[in-house]
């Protein structure tokens, strides 16, 4: 659980809403023709810029920004060394055993290439390949929010100039004007706290968690040929630490 994500998004909306009923009831910031506008299109509007597929799989992503967390690098470390310690003494063909109980499918499919003996420039090939793929999959999740934090504001100006229009084409009738402002500038605070409270913010997120989970099979990737080609855990170790910050390298290459 990213508490870091569910607790800055809440404190944020209790702000707004603590700013709004100091002043106001909250009631009158609810206008049913600015959700429709905002609120309804913004979720249909996805539908135009990307396929139906795409938009429904939005929500297992979105899942990502407030659930996933980065896995600790020295758990990683650790794992990689005693595999390849367990490969020096007992050949590679030990480590299917190791593939079994891995959850990670990206690890798990390495180690069992690693364990069938194909050429070390074909695995190679085939899990940075899929690095890549990763990384395109997740700029798309992470566009569809993008694109949420643009075309929301785009509503919101839209329903302001549909207020601002019933509003002149009321001018002599007073009670019409109220509703037709509440209208011009609700669609304006919808649009702009989805696009800022909500949609970029994960879109952001989204970016962090792709880099962390990117670095994370990196580094997955370059152990796994490093134990194919008999490396010593130690300069296993080294390899991997040079692609960490310092603070977290592993402490025990020894």
């Amino acid at each position: 659980m990213d508490l870091a994500t569910i607790i800055g998004m809440l404190v944020v909306v209790a702000l707004i809403l603590m700013g709004i009923m100091l002043g106001s009831p909250l009631i009158i910031f609810f206008d049913p023709t600015s959700v429709l506008i905002v609120g309804i299109g913004s979720i249909f509007i996805l539908g135009v810029a990307y396929p139906f597929a795409e938009v429904k799989k939005s929500l297992s992503i979105l899942k990502k920004a407030f659930t996933q967390t980065p896995k600790k690098s020295d758990e990683l470390l650790t794992l990689m060394r005693q595999m390849s310690t367990r490969a020096r003494r007992e050949g590679v063909l030990a480590l299917e055993d190791v593939a079994r109980t891995q959850d990670d499918e990206f690890l798990k499919r390495g180690i069992q290439m690693v364990v069938d003996g194909h050429d070390p420039e074909a695995i190679e090939d085939v899990l940075y390949s899929e690095l890549d793929k990763i990384g395109e999959r997740h700029k798309r999740g992470a566009a569809i929010f993008e694109y949420l934090g643009q075309a929301s504001p785009a509503l919101g100006m839209i329903g302001t100039l549909i207020g601002l229009v019933q509003m002149l084409q009321n001018m002599e009738d007073p009670a019409a004007i109220g509703p037709a402002m509440a209208v011009a500038l609700l669609t304006t605070f919808y649009g702009s706290v989805i696009a800022n409270v909500f949609a970029m913010p994960v879109a952001e997120k989204l970016k962090v968690r792709s880099s962390e989970e990117l670095a994370e099979k990196a580094l997955i990737a370059q152990g796994l040929l490093s134990i194919l080609s008999g490396e010593s855990p130690r300069f296993l170790i080294d390899r991997l630490n040079v692609q960490l910050p310092p603070a977290e390298r592993f402490q025990e290459a020894g």
